[in-house]
């Protein structure tokens, strides 16, 4: 696992300045070829030769020079996702098995007498409806480093951005919401919509931004520059959703991350425990109930070099579950949000494109274009080629929702043929509950066999 994730996680970047176009030709400035300048340094600074036909001359050579190695850039950034992904695939492999998108099934047919394309069509706008973040250009540097994108190494982050949004947004409109924006240009987007992506902007004012993000996770191994796993930026979710809920009620819900025996450092299948998920709902309402919403995260590894085949089915059914928020998942360096399942595929929400910063607030509402959160394109990707290192995601709007989940994951457990993604229990005597917040409970040393889970 290491040799695989030194080949394609790259190594943290030391901060380097802008470069800027200078000239000390003062006398024509009226006639200075400018270009725009970038971090990663794609163009070069140069001087401004005395004559006028020089200046062209070097103005077009530096304008080809720039698009030339923007191609280049471009073109590596594919060949790393196609070889990292696979080959772009897109659309719908098959168009008469069931898709399963985050708990709601559509079944697909291709009788034309039973099917007109309506539930294509239904699927394609609840696909559209998701929340997408992607690399974002343009922002403040994130402290006290000179990065104001986060071009290939922000992808962890952007998919688990993504997974929290589509929870804020489950929790304030509901699972049926339809984005109807990119429908009717005149139609007002809702408060409670913008107010879902206003905590996401790329600065340290807006609650879950990359920067506040990096800020507590540093203890995880965030850094600006550096790529994580799923395991760190779930814990680094969970400090800061604790550190905001002690500031403000920015998130209205619990998050709860469950792992195994030692907080999965013994390997094992994590444990869900019903008495330590309401120790969480308590220190969220700060003992004034022993309820709350809830986010659970689940962080997994399901094989070595790619996910263990024998694993496949369940994580395939987690996607039946009404509380179902996805999977963070992909290959090293290469993230993805995965929100739905086809058979054998699972199809995602990419995080790879590059896009200008987009300020959501409260003076930019009746104005802000929010078109660069969502996508229309299909894009899929076979299970059974993704890296072991995932974490699953549920939401429960009540302690009705919960049990049922439990329910299902129990269920699940017992039909996995002794290959559970993760089980149930009622007490805390069997796995120890560990909290960023401030329920922590001593851990006590457990004996027996390591388990060989994670190494299958």
């Amino acid at each position: 696992m290491k040799a695989l994730t030194d080949r394609f996680v790259p190594q943290q970047r030391s901060p380097s300045p802008p470069t800027h176009l200078v000239s000390s030709d003062s006398e024509h400035s009226d006639n200075k070829c400018t270009l725009w300048s970038t971090s990663s340094s794609v163009s070069q600074p140069y001087r401004e030769p005395s004559s006028t036909s020089g200046r062209k001359q070097l103005c077009a050579a530096t304008w080809t020079s720039f698009v030339k190695k923007v191609s280049m850039a471009s073109g590596a950034i594919k060949r790393f996702q196609d070889r990292v992904l696979g080959p772009n695939r897109t659309g719908l492999p098959s168009t008469t098995s069931d898709f399963w998108l985050l708990g709601v099934c559509y079944k697909l047919s291709d009788d034309e007498e039973t099917d007109d394309g309506s539930v294509v069509a239904a699927l394609k706008q609840d696909f559209s409806s998701r929340i997408l973040m992607t690399y974002r250009k343009g922002f403040e540097p994130i402290k006290d480093t000179s990065y104001t994108s986060d071009v290939n190494w922000g992808c962890m982050i952007r998919s688990s951005q993504m997974l929290f949004a589509q929870a804020l947004l489950f929790h304030r409109l509901g699972r049926s919401w339809r984005n109807k924006n990119s429908e009717v240009s005149s139609v007002q987007p809702e408060q409670e919509y913008l107010e879902t992506l206003e905590p996401f902007g790329d600065s340290e004012a807006s609650a879950f931004s990359i920067h506040n993000l990096i800020l507590v996770g540093e203890s995880y191994g965030l850094a600006a520059g550096s790529w994580v796993g799923p395991y760190a930026i779930c814990r680094s979710w969970e400090s800061l959703a604790c550190k905001k809920r002690k500031q403000s009620d920015s998130l209205p819900m619990a998050i709860h991350i469950v792992s195994g025996s030692e907080d999965g450092e013994r390997g094992g299948a994590p444990v869900l425990c019903i008495e330590d998920v309401i120790k969480s709902c308590v220190e969220f309402s700060r003992g004034e109930d022993e309820w709350a919403p809830l986010l659970l995260l689940v962080p997994l590894v399901l094989g070595l070099d790619r996910v263990n085949p024998r694993y496949i089915p369940s994580l395939k059914a987690t996607f039946t579950f009404p509380q179902s928020l996805g999977v963070l998942g992909g290959k090293p360096g290469a993230s993805t949000y995965i929100v739905g399942v086809q058979e054998d595929n699972g199809f995602y929400l990419d995080p790879h494109d590059v896009q200008q910063v987009v300020t959501v607030n409260k003076e930019t509402l009746d104005v802000v274009d929010t078109s660069s959160y969502h996508c229309n394109v299909l894009r899929y990707v076979p299970l059974e080629s993704l890296d072991p290192s995932l974490a699953l995601g549920f939401y429960c709007r009540d302690k009705g929702a919960f049990d049922d989940l439990c329910l299902r994951a129990s269920t699940l457990a017992e039909e996995s043929k002794g290959a559970p993604l993760f089980t149930v229990t009622q007490t805390h005597s069997l796995v120890n509950h560990h909290s960023s917040c401030e329920f922590v409970e001593d851990r006590e040393e457990e004996h027996g066999e390591e388990d060989d889970w994670q190494l299958l």
